[in-house]
């Protein structure tokens, strides 16, 4: 059988984080180990069901089995745009400022091969999401890191940015609330961002994927586009997956400057040709009807980031209960690595944790844990980290 040399494109991609996650945790499971998943981010609850009734229904209409529009139907973008006016006060012009998307992370993907040539520079945040990183490499392009360091709220400092590496950065990767860390943004921090911004040309992509997921005085978590001038220099990106559960429908949209949107609508002209008619109705039911079931979901994290605060205070390590997002951000103990600690859990008491350094170089001492588990199972986790911190003592 003959074997077909891949091309430059697909060598310069990076290891896929998540895909090597899921590989090693089967790999345990099929062995049959006892393993409580805390590694991923994949919701644990269903779509709210006048969602799912709404797809339902829609599917039936004949209309939708026709090739949806190449940009997504209007009423899609009318929806998103009311939903932008309810929830932030922000007006979007629907024909010019919203594109619809295959899921965020094939926009996020999209996004650097819109607006960067070889060699262009784009800002990542370090630790952030790995899939940043692939839509550069496919670019050609060159990833430059931003640290989030816990002293400064895990927020990006840019004065310690270079000026050589300005010069050329076209393109920056923003994500509040923050996977890995949990954080949130502040006022002053989008401000200052679009402020520079402005000044040295670069096309802000703010990563809102957890955008109604927020705690304590935080549970409505800031829009990017809210902030004034937020649309001169860059969009947002809003997934249906975390705030509806409805991560395995594959749907998103981008809202904000007109022409990263055409440029968007452009490139997605010649992959996907929208997105089926029924998911684009049912899209905009979940959009437009009663939002109960989000501040229900909203509440269901709070309880269980609570349950894994109190847990890991009693044991008397070190965390900072996350702000917002679905993620804890947890620090190491002494004489581990993320990587070792990971493995040790895994190990010793069947706890699957994700290390820090598959988010970025700063990630690095730090173990993240989804709050995607049931709160009882959430609580037998904190009995296993007891019992790993026993074995420790006793070592």
């Amino acid at each position: 059988m003959k074997t077909f040399p891949q091309s430059e494109t697909l060598k310069r991609l990076p290891d896929q984080f998540f895909a090597t996650l899921v590989k090693k945790l089967n790999t345990y499971q099929n062995q049959g180990h006892d393993v409580l998943n805390l590694g991923q981010g994949n919701p644990d609850q269903p779509t709210p069901p006048h969602v799912v009734q709404s797809l339902q229904k829609a599917s039936e209409n004949p209309v939708y089995h026709k090739y949806p529009p190449f940009k997504g139907f209007d009423f899609l973008k009318e929806s998103v745009a009311e939903f932008y006016k309810r929830e932030y006060d922000v007006e979007v012009d629907p024909s010019s400022e919203v594109a619809i998307m295959s899921g965020s992370k094939a926009g996020l993907v999209e996004l650097s091969q819109c607006l960067l040539n070889p060699g262009d520079v784009a800002l990542v945040p370090d630790p952030g999401y790995p899939d940043y990183w692939s839509g550069v490499s496919i670019a050609d392009a060159v990833m430059k890191s931003m640290p989030l360091l816990r002293e400064n709220d895990f927020l990006p400092d840019y004065a310690q940015l270079d000026n050589n590496i300005l010069e050329k950065a076209k393109l920056m990767f923003l994500n509040y609330p923050n996977n890995p860390t949990g954080a949130v943004a502040s006022e002053e921090f989008f401000q200052e961002t679009i402020d520079f911004a402005d000044m040295h040309d670069i096309c802000v992509v703010h990563d809102f994927a957890y955008g109604a997921i927020g705690f304590d005085e935080h549970k409505k978590p800031l829009s990017f586009l809210q902030m004034p001038g937020s649309k001169e220099v860059g969009i947002e990106i809003y997934t249906m997956s975390k705030t509806y559960n409805m991560a395995g429908w594959r749907v998103a949209f981008a809202v904000g400057n007109p022409s990263v949107v055409e440029a968007i609508e452009l490139i997605q002209d010649h992959y996907h040709v929208s997105l089926f008619g029924a998911l684009q109705e049912a899209t905009a039911t979940a959009l437009l009807e009663p939002q109960d079931s989000v501040r229900e979901l909203r509440q269901t994290y709070e309880e269980r980031r609570d349950i894994l605060a109190e847990g890991f205070e009693e044991l008397g390590w070190d965390l900072q209960p996350c702000k917002g997002s679905f993620f804890v951000w947890l620090k190491v103990p002494e004489g581990y690595s993320s990587q070792s600690f990971a493995d040790a859990l895994l190990d010793q008491v069947g706890l699957f944790v994700a290390p820090g350094i598959g988010f970025g170089t700063y990630g690095e001492g730090y173990v993240r844990i989804g709050l995607n588990n049931s709160k009882e199972d959430l609580e037998e986790s904190i009995r296993r980290f007891k019992k790993f911190q026993k074995a420790e003592s006793e070592q």
